[in-house]
């Protein structure tokens, strides 16, 4: 029998371990070989979306025919027109430089069976009874 050449049939087995092993590592391999699974998330984006600045609503220009207001804050200034009594009693409107509830801060004020007006400027307090609503006028 021949001999042969230790280098070459070490070199051959060493050969075919590495073709094997390169041909095991690109078939995935087994759990637990070192190998990691990656995965990719879907894509999200978030968009940030401001609000729209809303203009600061100003004071009213129509209002119930009950009730004390201050006028610059409450109910725009200006004139307003009721379409008078809201039960057939007659209605009663106020202006007042302040809000202190005394006489003497009653600057004018009537009672009105039919269509009344009232001409209102910032800073006094209007106060109205049993009339129907108050609308700007001018």
């Amino acid at each position: 029998m021949k001999k042969r050449h230790p280098v070459l049939t070490h070199g051959a087995v060493a050969l075919v371990a590495v073709v094997i092993g390169v041909g095991i590592g690109n078939s995935g391999g087994s759990p637990g070989d070192g190998k990691q699974a990656t995965t990719s998330a879907p894509s999200t984006s978030t968009a940030t979306v401001k609000p729209k600045a809303t203009a600061k609503p100003g004071p009213r220009t129509s209002f119930a025919g009950d009730g004390e207001y201050l006028v610059g804050d409450d109910i725009a200034a200006g004139t307003y027109r009721t379409a008078g009594p809201q039960d057939g009693i007659p209605c009663y409107w106020e202006r007042d430089k302040d809000s202190s509830g005394s006489f003497a801060s009653i600057i004018a004020n009537d009672t009105v069976s039919g269509t009344g007006r009232v001409t209102l400027r910032k800073g006094e307090v209007f106060k109205t009874e049993r009339c129907t609503t108050w609308k700007k006028v001018g």
